[in-house]
C-alpha cells in the first residue's frame, strides 16, 4: 500500500504564490506517474497537471505558464509551484500518484487527502 501526504495549501492574495508538495511512503513501491487534481465546490475533479518518473510533464491550459510541477524520485516527492494565483484557482488540491506494489504486473491508482487552496481577490 501507499501513502500520500499533502502539505502546502492555505490563503492567498491573488497574484501571490503558493507551493504544494505530496509525499509518498509504503513498502515495497514503485511510483510511474504523480499529479495534482483540484475540485471546487460544484465542480468535478478536474486535472491540474502530471508527471512521468522520466520527467514528461502535462498541464491543463488554465495553469499553463502560471503553474510549475516537478519531482523528486528519490524522496518519492511530488511539488506545484503555483505563481500568480488567481481567485479561480481556489479548490482542494488532491495529489495523485500511479505506483506498483509488492509483486504487482500493474499499477494502483492512489489519492491524498486533499489540501485547500484559497485565493482572495
Amino acid at each position: 500500500q501507499v501513502q500520500l501526504a499533502e502539505s502546502g495549501g492555505g490563503l492567498v492574495q491573488a497574484g501571490g504564490s503558493l507551493r504544494l508538495s505530496c509525499g509518498a511512503s509504503g513498502r515495497q513501491f514503485s511510483i510511474a506517474t504523480m499529479g495534482w487534481y483540484r475540485q471546487a465546490p460544484g465542480k468535478q475533479r478536474d486535472l491540474v497537471a502530471n508527471i512521468t518518473r522520466g520527467g514528461s510533464t502535462n498541464y491543463a491550459d488554465s495553469v499553463k505558464g502560471r503553474f510549475t510541477i516537478s519531482r523528486d524520485n528519490a524522496k518519492n516527492t511530488v511539488y506545484l509551484q503555483m505563481d500568480s494565483l488567481k481567485p479561480e484557482d481556489t479548490a482542494v488540491y488532491y495529489c495523485n500518484a500511479w505506483a506498483f506494489t509488492g509483486i504487482m504486473l500493474s499499477p494502483r491508482e492512489y489519492w491524498g487527502q486533499g489540501s485547500q487552496v484559497t485565493v482572495s481577490s
